[in-house]
């Protein structure tokens, strides 16, 4: 923990409040210049602002992969297959799978002939999108595929925080005359409040941290730019490491944020 936690946590913060020269090592201190300059910078709240959207898929995951989770549950034939086949996105290399997806984003890929076949957009070369350069939807387009890597993790977590529940509980519901959406949200929901609580955090601070699928999807164009891919332009293309580990703490800050408001309402009440 103190060499690949700690250590990098405070060397960065260190880096923040100077200018480092790649060439020789020196760090420079510079007070809150790089802060200052971010502050006013519109790029920054540009990207800031798409990682907030991105956070839109927090509560679109973690609710469809709660419910996933409640049917893959049941005992019924096969159920140990759709498990797996659920599980497979999150294995899979983010390279492999996101040309996969560059593909199915195609103009003519199969997002387009699907969305044609069922006449919701126009035949023909009239209904080719341009799904990663359109900047009205490229960055949506990034969430679905988050949203198809990400669901079956949660599911796992979810499986476990369901089969932890007293089958007992439930089955004194079913004498009682409750009906499933009542067991749903009278029993299921009120324990895995700890799973939903550790879901919810986790995806939160992965919709923050959002980088990878927009390296490999779009590479930061049309309005996918998002904070961390700003810390990662700012120090591995520009090299201007002290303004690369200021955003990034100002990224960590709103994730604190969003933490501690999510352990406000999925915390233990005292």
């Amino acid at each position: 923990m103190g060499i690949f936690t700690f250590w990098p946590v405070g060397y960065n913060a260190y880096l923040a409040f100077n200018d480092y020269s790649i060439a020789d090592g020196a760090a420079t201190w510079n007070n809150f210049e790089h802060f200052k300059y971010i502050y006013k910078e519109e790029l920054f709240h540009n990207a800031l602002k798409n990682s907030l959207i991105f956070l839109l898929i927090v509560p679109v995951i973690q609710i469809c992969a709660l419910l996933l989770a409640k049917l893959v549950n049941n005992k019924l034939p096969g159920m140990t297959f759709f498990r797996a086949a659920f599980y497979i996105p999150v294995i899979t290399a983010i390279s492999i799978a996101g040309v996969v997806w560059v593909n199915v984003y195609k103009y003519d890929g199969i997002l387009t002939w699907f969305l044609q076949a069922l006449h919701l957009i126009p035949q023909g070369s009239e209904g080719q999108v341009d799904w990663l350069g359109n900047p009205a939807i490229a960055l949506f387009g990034v969430m679905l595929f988050t949203f198809w890597r990400g669901i079956g993790w949660f599911m796992v977590l979810y499986l476990a925080g369901l089969q932890a529940i007293p089958k007992e509980v439930e089955e004194a519901a079913i004498l009682d005359g409750a009906n499933a959406f009542q067991r749903f949200w009278k029993i299921t929901v009120p324990m895995v409040k700890p799973t939903i609580l550790l879901c919810s955090l986790m995806s939160t601070i992965a919709a923050m941290k959002i980088l990878q699928e927009v390296v490999v999807l779009t590479k930061g164009q049309a309005d996918t730019y998002t904070a961390l891919f700003y810390v990662y332009d700012q120090a591995f293309r520009n090299y201007n490491f002290g303004r690369a580990a200021a955003a990034g703490l100002v990224v960590t800050f709103f994730c604190m944020i969003l933490a501690a408001i999510q352990f406000r309402f999925f915390g233990e009440k005292k």
